[in-house]
């Protein structure tokens, strides 16, 4: 199953469908959705459902840290922050004396740079007690989370955003007749974001990573991991950016960034539930149909090279959990192998899977274990990970996991095992359709990923494969001069 539909079930809040193991063999999905493409670019979803008095709403601008060029990294993240404080009309009660403050800060902000190149501590520090003087007037004009209060006082539930390596999203779920505040709110945002508070708010990234990252004990695991699976590619570089960077990216990085690609042609708007399609869609050229569509990122043109051997690599550090990580690079989203691994992992995995048998139950080496096919747009990935127990032999887990691999491709999967995967594939793809929140946030998903009908067909294309594809595919992927290998170990 793959990453995104896990991300679906794990936020569902019903109770699961049961799917019939006589399941018709055509399983596509019929989900009425309006797509309308403005002007300006704008991609505009709208699947009405009306379960509930509420329409969850998505607004996913398609820049991410794979849009970002070397020492800005985390630029993206950082702007996901940014566009809460605020716009010239929300947020601030002066925006002509908050607009003077900020040159001001920025001015600052100049002549601090330097110094700290220079080494200049007693400059940076007088210099910086000043900015910070003026920022506390400035806070003054402040109305505090003033966008965030308007969602929560119209009834607004789910408020949240993130960030990745392909997109930055807002989203929040509102009763049915406050949508309009989403539009003009939003299109406010579009267009008239102020990136107030900029340094004491890098602060807050660059501690945010400390936690995440630096200092937990997985952090720099992982971040190492996916700097040996790609070796060009910009998935190599962590969204929330490296720590030189954060703390040389200025507002006028950010405010440019914002300027140029923070607008409709790199946005697709997402809404599902209890709404008119036609007045809906009134509403959406009426406050985002003027804004004008900004610049198209450059295309990605660069690709890892081919894989030379495997690669390896092992951290100790005391407070580690143990774990195996291994790594296979894949093809990108919507090509018809990742459909035979999503039933190669449903195979392995879960609880039933025969990775859990022989690692967890007969082994007694780990005390749990996944596989996980992961769909991305130009280079996806499929994993195994197993947390293995304080005295496990790391070789002999290592020729378990490697043992079910060359079993899937050497052996077809049984009838049995086959229609369980599909079984349960099912069953969740069914039981996230009955959620809103999740179908806006696939609808938005898919069609960043290129076509939003890839996530309606995905149901019928696994129906298609067939045990020898499985094989083929298996032979293909888990090849050892193509893995990424990463060990955590607990040195004792």
């Amino acid at each position: 199953m793959n990453a995104i539909l896990k991300y679906a079930l794990k936020c569902a809040s019903v109770p699961a469908l049961v799917v019939s193991l006589a399941m018709p063999a055509q399983a596509g999905v019929n989900l009425p959705v309006h797509k309308e493409v403005l002007d300006n670019g704008l991609t505009v979803l709208l699947h009405p459902n009306k379960q509930a008095p509420t329409v969850s709403c998505r607004l996913f601008y398609v820049t991410g840290s794979v849009h970002e060029v070397p020492g800005k990294s985390g630029l993206a993240h950082i702007l996901e922050h940014e566009l809460f404080k605020g716009t010239n009309k929300v947020g601030v009660t002066d925006s002509i004396a908050d607009a003077a403050f900020m040159a001001r800060e920025d001015s600052l902000q100049a002549l601090i740079r330097p110094a700290r190149l220079a080494g200049d501590t007693a400059t940076v520090k007088k210099l910086t007690a000043e900015h910070d003087s003026l920022l506390n007037e400035q806070r003054k004009l402040f109305v505090k989370d003033e966008l965030w209060g308007a969602y929560q006082s119209a009834g607004g539930t789910g408020l949240n955003a993130f960030t990745t390596d392909l997109m930055t999203a807002y989203i929040v779920t509102l009763p049915k007749d406050k949508i309009e505040l989403f539009m003009w709110l939003e299109s406010d945002r579009m267009q008239n974001a102020v990136l107030r508070e900029f340094y004491s708010e890098r602060d807050v990234v660059r501690e945010e990573r400390r936690m995440r990252y630096d200092d937990k004990p997985t952090g720099r695991f992982f971040e190492t991991m996916n700097s040996l699976i790609y070796e060009a590619f910009p998935y190599r570089v962590p969204t929330i950016g490296w720590p030189s960077d954060i703390m040389n990216l200025t507002r006028e990085m950010a405010d440019e960034h914002y300027r140029r690609y923070y607008k409709p042609r790199n946005a697709i708007l997402v809404l599902a539930g209890d709404l008119d399609t036609a007045s809906t869609m009134e509403m959406v050229k009426k406050y985002f149909g003027n804004i004008p569509a900004g610049e198209a990122f450059p295309p990605i043109t660069v690709r890892d090279p081919e894989q030379v051997g495997e690669k390896r690599f092992t951290q100790v550090r005391p407070d580690a959990p143990n774990l195996y990580s291994l790594v296979f690079k894949t093809a990108e989203v919507g090509d018809s192998s990742l459909y035979a691994l999503d039933i190669a992992e449903g195979v392995l995995n879960g609880r039933s899977g025969r990775l859990y048998k022989r690692l967890v139950e007969e082994e007694k080496l780990a005390v749990s274990v996944k596989a996980g096919n992961s769909p991305n747009k130009y280079v996806s990935e499929f994993s195994v990970m197993v947390s293995m127990k304080l005295d496990a032999d790391v070789a002999k887990v290592e020729k378990i996991v490697w043992e079910e691999l060359e079993r899937l491709k050497n052996e077809p999967v049984s009838e049995r095992d086959f229609q369980k995967v599909k079984n349960h594939a099912y069953a969740g793809l069914i039981r996230s359709f009955t959620d809103m929140e999740n179908v806006a946030t696939m609808l938005a998903w898919y069609e960043m990923y290129g076509d939003y009908h890839i996530f309606l067909n995905w149901a019928d294309a696994l129906e298609k494969v067939t045990p020898a594809q499985v094989q083929e595919v298996a032979k293909a992927t888990f090849v050892r001069d193509r893995s990424v290998v990463g060990i955590l170990k607990k040195n004792r």
